[in-house]
């Protein structure tokens, strides 16, 4: 288990290690961002974006939520974390890849499931993951045999619907300056699905091209 301890001694292996070989680019950075792509996904301490793709700091804007959800685009004055973020990454970076990544065992995703059985899943959670109904009604209706994994993969797909209701999003797709996608990562095997534009199948990376 970590402690505040371990992190520290960590910081001090990173300013020893990776800060002092790529010094100049850190210094770089603190000038600004400029990255292409948008990376929402989960907040589960077990899919880290920057390592699955190998990513150095600066090269994506990463959004972390439960359930790497994307919420529909709502004028009702509320505090609207995930919002604020694409509108940032969107119209002020100006991002051309935003990518929303699930993940295998995904806790949200079970808690939206737990929800359906009207099993208790928590005060704050509960009407965070009931962006799911829609698609995880959907999935349980179609009587599938792994729910948990069609819903990891149909939430991917509602936030990439959700994402279109923002209208500096569809602007943007619409005359080709920003492109949305989806992916699942598997942690348990490492491996790395990708959503296929037209067929909506996710579709296994070859590692070997």
């Amino acid at each position: 288990m970590k402690t505040p301890e371990d992190l520290l001694a960590g910081y001090r292996r990173f300013r020893s290690g990776s800060y002092k070989a790529h010094a100049a680019r850190f210094e770089a950075l603190g000038d600004g961002q400029n990255p292409d792509v948008m990376l929402i996904a989960c907040c589960d301490s077990r899919a880290e974006p920057a390592q699955i793709f190998d990513a150095a700091p600066g090269e994506l804007f990463v959004v972390r939520n439960v359930a790497n959800l994307v919420p529909p685009c709502e004028d009702d004055g509320g505090r609207h974390g995930v919002s604020a973020a694409l509108e940032f990454a969107v119209t002020s970076l100006g991002v051309e890849h935003i990518v929303v990544m699930g993940h295998g065992g995904c806790g949200g995703v079970a808690a939206s499931l737990a929800a359906a059985d009207a099993q208790p899943v928590g005060k704050f959670i509960a009407p965070w993951v009931d962006l799911l109904d829609v698609a995880r009604d959907a999935v349980l209706a179609s009587g599938v045999e792994e729910p948990q994994r069609a819903l990891e993969f149909a939430g991917i797909t509602q936030s990439l619907v959700n994402l279109m209701s923002f209208p500096f999003v569809a602007e943007r797709v619409a005359d080709g300056r920003l492109h949305l996608h989806g992916a699942w990562f598997a942690i348990f095997s490492g491996e790395l699905y990708w959503r296929n534009q037209i067929t909506g199948r996710f579709d296994l990376i070859d590692t070997t091209a």
